[in-house]
């Protein structure tokens, strides 16, 4: 059961790196608005497909995912620190599984004139996925969870960088699969990662 678990949050990953993959292949060619309405609708396209994290009667009564608008205030340039020896520890999910975590380092940025710094975590399983390697993740929640988005905090996707100085964009920050179905197994943000902000930007709550 665990592994079916681990290969479904896997799988729901990849699919979140696809979408990635999509904004950066957009980036150069359009605004910055477009380039995010285009995420937004694959990324429904994929809810409505064989691959969706729906609940049946929820894919029948899809009309797209919740959104706040977009606003390129939460658009910001970080400070990337890499850890010069990242601890591993389990971080708790959703279920009993525990998968190992490197807290890999951190990015530190300003929202509204205050500063943050959240950690960057390196999943030990996606080590093993080809073509994940370079992959990070960064769960957080923040003044909105529970509210206007997922009690179980948002995500977003990173990449080791390759200068110190990164981007961060909260419009692209997304709910993981168990805000859609409990037969997912998902990370719960480290209370370390919790921002005292509402980040009013990307993902709201699937269901009010």
């Amino acid at each position: 059961m665990k592994s079916n678990l681990n290969m479904i949050f896997v799988f729901g990953f990849i699919i979140q790196i696809s979408l990635l993959k999509i904004t950066a292949q957009t980036r150069n060619d359009s605004t910055f608005v477009k380039e995010i309405i285009k995420t937004r609708q694959t990324k429904d396209t994929l809810f409505l497909s064989a691959h969706s994290p729906l609940e049946k009667k929820d894919i029948e009564e899809f009309k797209g995912l919740k959104y706040f608008a977009i606003n390129p205030e939460y658009k910001v340039d970080a400070i990337f620190k890499k850890n010069k020896k990242p601890k591993s520890f389990k971080m708790k999910t959703s279920t009993e599984r525990l998968p190992v975590y490197l807290v890999y380092g951190t990015i530190e940025f300003t929202i509204s004139g205050q500063k943050f710094i959240l950690n960057v975590y390196q999943s030990k399983d996606l080590l093993r996925k080809p073509g994940l390697e370079n992959y990070l993740l960064i769960p957080f929640t923040d003044e909105t969870s529970g509210n206007e988005t997922y009690g179980g905090g948002r995500f977003l996707d990173f990449t080791i960088p390759k200068s110190e100085i990164v981007n961060i964009d909260f419009n692209l920050a997304y709910n993981p699969y168990c805000a859609y179905s409990h037969k997912f197994s998902c990370p719960i943000p480290p209370k370390e990662n919790h921002l005292k902000i509402k980040i009013e930007a990307g993902e709201k709550v699937f269901k009010e």
